[in-house]
């Protein structure tokens, strides 16, 4: 009677288990669909800092995002993105294979300092579908859905979601938010050396202040400027 009442549990788990990857997927797919078009409210991100705030007792912690259409984000800023993140981001399907083996060739040297490789396509979809997090389940998953968002979005939308979803500091997501917050102007109105300091702070927008740059920000943010140069200027985002 134990083990039968045990198998019926285990059946029973299993059951909904499989219900619910099955609901996620979904979602998923959906999401997909629905937001090649459709402005995006929220990401799974701002989600998981917003519960953690809460979780942790910090009822004043609020994640603040306004969507706008890339016709309402400077030209400069898309290019500074660009420049500073994935510079083959018109090119590639998803991944820059090239980066990948490099960051595995740096990783093995010096494990203590681990080097991403990450593609803004892959950043849009941990960004929006996923939860911070190592593991390689949570990479599998980016993966397939870099490789859906790849072939469902065009190049302008994942960069438009990108510029909406990605943290600019401690609770502010998107590009307008940050705008609004550091300078005191709409995105559309930001200068490039403006749009380089927030995106020399998108490796780790908690440490790194757009508004108290520190030395390193300074020297990051005149190093986008010169790429942004080099890529040929904002043809590159008019290409898209």
């Amino acid at each position: 009677m134990r083990k039968s009442a045990l198998s019926r549990v285990i059946g029973r788990l299993f059951f909904w288990g499989k219900r619910l990857v099955q609901a996620v997927l979904l979602l998923w797919g959906a999401g997909l669909i629905l937001f090649a078009f459709l402005p995006v409210p929220f990401s799974a991100v701002m989600v998981e800092k917003q519960l953690g705030a809460w979780f942790s007792g910090d009822f004043s912690y609020v994640a603040h995002q306004s969507w706008v259409s890339m016709d309402d984000i400077s030209p400069q800023m898309a290019l500074a993105v660009i420049a500073a993140e994935d510079q083959k981001f018109p090119d590639h399907w998803g991944f820059d294979l090239g980066a990948i083996a490099s960051a595995f060739s740096h990783n093995e040297r010096k494990p203590s300092r681990i080097r991403g490789a990450s593609t803004i396509s892959q950043q849009t979809a941990k960004n929006l579908f996923l939860w911070n997090d190592r593991s390689w389940i949570r990479k599998g998953l980016e993966v397939a859905l870099t490789g859906g968002m790849e072939l469902i979005w065009t190049k302008r939308r994942i960069l438009t979601v990108y510029l909406n979803i990605a943290e600019f500091g401690d609770g502010v997501f998107g590009v307008e938010a940050a705008s609004q917050r550091y300078f005191g102007k709409p995105a559309k109105k930001l200068t490039a050396t403006e749009a380089a300091r927030l995106a020399a702070v998108l490796p780790n927008p908690i440490r790194f202040k757009a508004n108290k740059p520190s030395g390193y920000v300074i020297q990051r943010q005149n190093w986008i400027l010169r790429q942004m140069k080099q890529l040929g200027g904002v043809s590159v985002v008019d290409e898209l």
